[in-house]
Formats: C-alpha cells, structure tokens, sequence
C-alpha cells in the first residue's frame, strides 16, 4: 500500500505527534508499505529518506503551548505536488484543524482520507469559531481516529462526528532491550551509597509540562532523601527553571539537555521514579507509556489523558494536578516502599503492551483498508485489482 502522511510540526523539534508520525512510518515501512511523510522543516535539518519538507515552520501559539506550523500559498503548491506524485492509496493526516499542512492538504486532496486528531481541549472557544472554516475540508474525511478518549470527546463536542480511538504507539521492546547507565541510577529509600533519582523528560520552559510544580516540590523529597537527584532532559532556560530553590539544593538538579532515543531509554531504565506533573492540554501521554516500556514506576498528574494511560491509576500512581505538596507526599511515599516500586514496574510492563506497535500499527492499517476498500466500491470505471489513487481537488 502506497501511504502518504502529514504532520503538521516542525520535523526537528520534539514533539508527541512527531513521535508517533516518525515511528508509525517505520512501523509501516518494515511491513513492506510505502510511506511518505509530509512535513515542515528547515533547510537544514537531516530528513529521513521517507520524509520530504514542506519548508520552513513558524512559531504560532497553538492549544497551549507554540507550535511551529507551515501555511501559505507556498505550501498549498507543495502539498499539491506531493500529493500528485506520490500516488497514493491512502493519505494519513494528522491534526486536520491546525493551521497547518494538515488542512492544506484536506483543502487540496481527493481521495481516501484518514484523519487522527491529537488535541485534547474541550473548551476550546478557537475551534468552535473556526468550524465553519473547517467544515468543507472536514467532510473529505473517510475515517477518523482520535488517541484517546479524551482527544474523541474533543473532536465529539467541537465539531461533530465520532472517531474510533486508537492511541499512540510505543516500541515497548526498544526500551526494555535498553541497558541502565550506572551514572543515572540511584537507591530508592536511600542507602549510604547513595540515594534515589528522578527522571523528567520535556521542554523545560513549556508551564504545562509542569516542572515548575515538580521544582516546588524538590525541598520536601531532599528533606527526606538528601542524596535525591532530579534528572531533567529538555530544552529550554536552566538557569531559571532552579531560581525559586534553595541554592544548596540547586546542586541535585542535573540538565541533560536534549537527549537521543537511546540516551533516553537509557535513563528511563535507570531511575527509581519517573514523575509526569504535567498541568493540561495532553491528549495522551507518550512519555509515560515510554516510561512503563523501560520498567520505570511512574507517577503522574491526575489528568484525564493521563490516568487512561495508566490504567486509573493501577499501572501507576497519580496526585492532583498542579498540587506540588501532594506530589511531594506521593513521592516521598513510593520512594521509601521500593516493594511498591517493584509492584508498579511489573504493573506498567504488562499494561503497556496494549500500546506496542504490533497492536497499534495493525489498527491503524484496519482503518486504510477499511477506506481504501470503501473508495473502490464506488469506483466502477477503475480497473479490477486497482484501487482509485489521489486527485487534487480545485482548491
């Protein structure tokens, strides 16, 4: 099956969705799909052989958080050329209501539509002023997923419809083949050798990612476990995500920078506690599937996409979101009960495999097939054994 997907985020800045576009096209491409990604990206940035820029993203403020996203006449015209030479039996594409390559492509496009929808925003004022903007390119869409739930009920109340659910993906044997770094690890419940370490991964000057919450919650743990060690991986000011703490305490943080895939499983496999004190706008949670996948025992913000990730809290432990004392208390909790840690790892690692990719990629070619079969049905004049490729519509 010829397959063409469209992201519309920056290719090099991290991101979920980036995430799951990049390791959906391999998933495919290893079960002998073609698969070309559209995306925006700069003249610089190393592309994967699958992967074609759209040009240069701009930062726009977007469901919380800057997105960097790719609109204007001059993507329209290469969107169209991609779709046109690409031929294919599918076309993926991801957020079809940013403004973005998503909806250029919708706009433009022809033929057998699959659309997954990540935002989780139910109230959002932005999306229901836009609907009758968005309507026309909306109805080309032969199928719809959303991640979870919560990214459905989003997609339910805004703009009409339904999605079957279908959520992000993980390489759950990546992160358990993964080896621990003797210089990340710790001791849970603190020994003379040393004590426990935390892991967070994400963008450090992003509020809703919550490190400001974990930071505020940092004295408390360091009171109990003074050998503690916060280890933090992502970009962003790291002067100032330490000013509010105590200046003897700065010393247990350590920045990691932006770190590789293997770096980061790396860590995810060497730490006592991955905490998630992320504050809104998720829609899923890839980092604590992640996290789950390289045995970490995980502790996160009560939010609703969260706690679907983690099984209502039994594959692990959730506290009130943007509450750095009841962080803190959970933390200090699990870090002094390694027998609950060791309970939750095992939780986490059979919980997990229900976001593998063997089961997500399988779902997700349920649902081209299901369209691409349904477009040939009502193509009589194609010929037998062929299904109808994309057009370009007069937009």
């Amino acid at each position: 099956m010829r397959v063409g997907i469209v992201c519309p985020y920056a290719w090099d800045v991290p991101g979920g969705v980036q995430f799951h576009i990049r390791d959906l096209a391999e998933h495919l491409g290893a079960l002998g799909h073609q698969v070309s990604v559209l995306a925006p990206a700069d003249d610089e940035t190393p592309l994967p052989p699958y992967v074609v820029s759209a040009g240069r993203a701009v930062p726009v403020p977007y469901n919380g958080s800057v997105a960097r996203l790719n609109f204007g006449f001059l993507s329209a015209a290469r969107v169209r050329r991609w779709i046109h030479d690409g031929d294919f039996d599918v076309l993926h594409i991801h957020e079809p209501t940013s403004p973005s390559l998503g909806l250029l492509a919708c706009w433009i496009a022809q033929g057998p539509i699959v659309a997954t929808f990540h935002t989780s925003n139910p109230r959002s004022r932005a999306m229901v002023a836009a609907y009758p903007i968005l309507q026309p390119a909306l109805e080309k869409i032969n199928a719809r997923i959303a991640v979870s739930e919560y990214a459905r009920r989003t997609l339910v109340e805004h703009l009409g419809g339904d999605a079957v659910v279908i959520p992000n993906g993980v390489d759950v044997g990546f992160f358990e083949r993964s080896e621990p770094a003797a210089r990340w690890q710790g001791r849970a419940g603190g020994t003379a050798d040393g004590g426990p370490t935390i892991g967070f991964i994400g963008r450090i000057d992003e509020p809703r990612k919550g490190l400001p919450v974990l930071m505020k919650a940092m004295p408390a743990i360091l009171e109990r476990f003074p050998d503690a060690r916060l280890l933090v991986a992502g970009r962003g000011d790291e002067r100032e995500a330490v000013e509010g703490l105590p200046p003897r305490m700065r010393g247990h943080i350590e920045f990691l920078g932006m770190v590789t895939d293997e770096d980061k499983a790396r860590l995810l496999r060497s730490i006592d506690l991955y905490v998630a004190p992320n504050t809104g706008g998720e829609s899923f949670g890839i980092i604590l599937a992640e996290a789950m996948s390289a045995g970490a025992p995980v502790l996160a913000s009560d939010l609703d996409a969260f706690a679907g990730v983690l099984d209502g809290g039994r594959a692990g432990e959730l506290f009130t979101s943007g509450d750095a004392d009841a962080l803190a208390t959970a933390a200090l909790r699990l870090l002094g009960d390694p027998a609950r840690l060791r309970e939750l790892r095992e939780r986490g690692s059979r919980h997990v495999r229900r976001f593998d990719w063997s089961t997500v990629g399988a779902d997700i070619l349920a649902v081209y097939e299901t369209v691409a079969d349904g477009a040939a049905s009502v193509a009589p004049d194609e010929p037998v054994g062929r299904r109808p490729r994309f057009g370009l519509g007069r937009d």
